[in-house]
C-alpha cells in the first residue's frame, strides 16, 4: 500500500498527497507503460500492413533493430555492422549528412538513397 495522505480544497476538491519518491516511481512507470503502448501500437499497425500485402518482411534480427532504431537507415546500417563514419565513406558522402538523413532533417537524393542501398545490400524501398 502506497502511503499517502488526503487533504480538500475550499472548492471541495480532492487531493492526494505522497512522497516524492513515490511520484517518482509511479512517474516511471507510467512512463514505462507509454512507451510499451507505443511499441504495441507500432506492432499492430506493422501487422496490419503487412496481413494486407502493403508491408516489407524485414528479416527478423534487422526486425529486432527496427523497433529500436527510429530510423530504418540507421537501423540497416547498424545490421550491416557499419558506424556512420565508414557508411558515408563507402557511398562517399559527409557523416554529418548521414546522420541527417538518419534522423530525417535532410532528405536522399534518388542517387544517394540508390548508393546507400547497394552499399546495405537491401532494396531501394527499404530505405526510400
Amino acid at each position: 500500500m502506497i502511503p499517502f495522505q488526503t487533504l480538500k480544497t475550499s472548492a471541495g476538491e480532492e487531493l492526494v498527497v505522497i512522497s516524492r519518491a513515490e511520484f517518482d516511481r509511479l512517474c516511471a512507470l507510467a512512463a514505462e507503460a507509454e512507451e510499451d503502448a507505443a511499441d504495441v501500437a507500432a506492432y499492430d499497425a506493422a501487422r496490419a500492413e503487412f496481413e494486407a500485402g502493403g508491408s516489407i518482411a524485414f528479416p527478423p534480427d534487422l526486425s529486432q533493430l527496427l523497433l529500436k532504431h527510429k530510423s530504418r537507415l540507421a537501423a540497416m546500417r547498424r545490421w550491416r555492422g557499419l558506424s556512420q563514419a565508414d557508411l558515408a565513406a563507402k557511398v562517399e558522402i559527409r557523416q554529418g549528412f548521414l546522420s541527417d538523413l538518419e534522423t530525417g532533417r535532410r532528405k536522399g537524393s534518388v542517387a544517394t538513397i540508390e548508393r546507400l542501398a547497394a552499399t546495405l545490400d537491401v532494396p531501394y524501398d527499404w530505405i526510400g
